[in-house]
C-alpha cells in the first residue's frame, strides 16, 4: 500500500491536460463486449478501475490489449457466465457485464456490485427493469450472487425509472440495442456520460435516440459491429484542477477539452468568486480574491454533481462565511469531514428538516440510518495545517489531497488505492504544476 507525503503552500501554476473520462470508459468496455468484432478505444484513463473492468472481460473469454492510451477489444466468444467475487467487489460497474452475457449466453451470476462505500447503490432499479424484458432473477443471500436467466427471449419494454439511476439507464440500453423491437426508457439519466455511450453503440451499428431530455429510445438491431471511439475529457478530474487553483492561490490552464456537462459547476465557481476565462478546447482557472460562501444542494444532471461536492467542501473552507452542502443523491457522503476537521476545518453535519424525503432524496430512503447525516455548514476562511489523514472513497481522496497542498505543513495521507481507481498519475501530474508530493510505501 502506498501513502502520498505533502508539503502544503505552494501556489500551483501551469498547463495541464485531464484524462479520458472514467465514467465513459468502463461502460464503452462493456458495450464491446456485445460485438465478436474489435473495438479500438482511444484516450483511455490508465487507472486501476480501468483495468479491473479489462481483466473481467479476459475472464470472461475476451482478449484487451492496452498500449499507451489506447485498448483493443476482442470478444469473438464469452466462455463463462459469471463474474468474479473479487473482482465484483472492487467495482459496481461490474454489475453492466450482465447485459453481453444475457444477450450472448442467455444467463448470468452476478454479484452485489461493489466500490466506493457511499450508499447503498441499488441494484433494485435495474433488477425491475430486466425482469420486464423477460429475465428471470433470483438473489441468493448465502453467496451474495444474482443468478439471472433468459427462459423465452428478451422482450422490448415501455419502463419508467422510479428515480435517476445513471448506471441503470446505461445497462438497461446496453442490454435493449440486440432486442427485436422498440424499448422506450423514461425517466432515464440524463448525464453526458449517458450519451457518450449511446454515441459509441450507434458507431457500432445500434439504433439509440434521446427523444426528450429524459426519455431515450432504443430500436434492436440484429448484429452489432466494430467501431473506434476517442474517449472525452473527464469533467470530475477538470472540476478538482479548478478548485486546486483557487485553493492553492495558483493559476492553472486544462488544454484539449470542452465544457460540456460543467456549466453548474462553472456558475458556481464564477459566484464565489474564482478566476475563469473559456477559449477553443481550453479552459483556466485562477485565484483572484476572497471567496465568497455558497449553499449548494447535489442532483443528477444538470444539477450540481454529487461527485463535486467534496472538493467543494474543502474550497469552501476558504470561502468568508457559512455554507452549506446538502446531499440528495448518496445517503452516507461525508466521510471526509472527519479527516478536514484534523487538519483544522470547521464542520457541522447535519439533517434538514425535508417534508418529503421520499421524493426529495434520490437514494432509497429506507437505506437511510440515523446515524447518517445529509447535509454540512462549513464556516470560514479557516487555515488549514498539515495532519495525518486517511482517504476512505475516490472523491475523498481528491479532496483530502486539495486540502494538503493548500495547508501549512507536512502531511501524509493515507489509503490512496482508493485515489488510484479514478484519476491516472496524479501526483505527477501535480508536480508537473509546482506541487511537493511524493508517493511512498508504506
Amino acid at each position: 500500500m502506498d501513502k502520498f507525503i505533502v508539503t502544503g503552500g505552494r501556489k500551483l501554476k501551469g498547463k495541464i491536460t485531464v484524462s479520458g473520462s472514467k465514467n465513459v470508459a468502463l461502460k464503452v468496455l462493456v458495450a464491446s463486449c456485445l460485438t465478436d468484432e474489435e473495438v479500438v478505444i482511444e484516450n483511455i484513463p490508465l487507472i486501476s478501475d480501468f483495468m479491473v473492468m479489462a481483466d473481467i472481460i479476459r475472464e470472461l473469454g475476451g482478449s484487451v490489449d492496452i498500449k499507451d492510451h489506447t485498448a483493443r477489444v476482442i470478444v469473438e466468444n464469452l466462455k463463462k457466465s459469471k463474474i468474479s467475487l473479487d473482482k465484483a467487489a472492487a467495482i459496481r460497474t461490474s454489475s453492466m457485464f450482465l447485459a453481453p452475457l444475457l444477450v450472448r449466453l442467455r444467463k448470468a451470476l452476478i454479484p452485489n456490485p461493489g466500490g466506493c462505500r457511499i450508499g447503498a447503490r441499488p441494484i433494485d432499479r435495474i433488477i425491475r427493469g430486466i425482469e420486464e424484458m423477460g429475465v428471470e432473477v433470483s438473489y441468493k443471500s448465502r453467496d451474495g450472487f444474482f443468478y439471472l436467466n433468459v427462459s423465452e427471449k428478451l422482450k422490448p419494454i415501455k419502463y419508467k425509472f422510479e428515480k435517476n439511476t445513471h448506471t441503470g439507464t446505461e445497462t438497461l440500453i446496453l442490454l435493449s440495442v440486440l432486442i427485436k423491437g422498440k424499448t422506450v426508457l423514461e425517466n432515464a439519466a440524463q448525464e453526458p456520460e449517458v450519451d457518450d455511450l449511446i454515441e459509441f453503440l450507434n458507431l457500432m451499428g445500434a439504433d439509440v435516440k434521446r427523444i426528450k431530455p429524459r426519455t431515450i429510445a432504443i430500436n434492436g438491431v440484429e448484429k452489432l459491429h466494430g467501431a473506434k471511439f476517442t474517449i472525452p475529457s473527464d469533467r470530475n478530474e477538470i472540476v478538482t484542477f479548478a478548485i486546486a487553483s483557487v485553493m492553492t492561490k495558483g493559476d492553472i490552464f486544462i488544454e484539449n477539452i470542452n465544457v460540456r456537462g460543467l456549466e453548474e459547476f462553472i456558475d458556481v465557481f464564477k459566484k464565489t468568486g474564482g478566476g475563469l476565462e473559456i477559449s477553443k478546447n481550453k479552459i483556466r482557472f485562477f485565484y483572484k480574491g476572497e471567496l465568497k460562501p455558497t449553499d449548494i444542494t447535489t442532483g443528477f444532471y444538470p444539477g450540481f454533481m454529487t461527485d463535486w461536492q467534496g472538493p467543494w467542501a474543502v474550497m469552501m473552507t476558504q470561502a468568508n462565511g457559512i455554507s452549506t452542502i446538502h446531499e440528495r443523491v448518496y445517503e452516507n457522503r461525508f466521510f471526509y469531514v472527519g479527516e478536514l476537521e484534523k487538519m483544522g476545518a470547521d464542520i457541522e453535519l447535519f439533517n434538514p428538516k425535508i417534508n418529503n424525503p421520499n421524493s426529495f432524496y434520490n437514494f432509497n430512503y429506507e437505506d437511510n440510518k440515523p446515524e447518517y447525516k445529509h447535509a454540512a455548514r462549513i464556516l470560514g476562511p479557516m487555515e488549514l495545517h498539515n495532519g495525518v489523514i486517511e482517504i476512505s472513497d475516490l472523491r475523498a481522496g481528491a479532496t483530502l489531497v486539495l486540502a494538503a497542498l493548500s495547508a501549512a505543513g507536512e502531511s501524509i495521507i493515507f489509503g490512496i488505492e482508493h485515489l488510484d481507481r479514478g484519476y491516472e498519475g496524479f501526483e505527477k501530474r501535480l508536480k508537473t504544476l509546482g506541487a511537493k508530493i511524493r508517493r511512498e510505501k508504506e
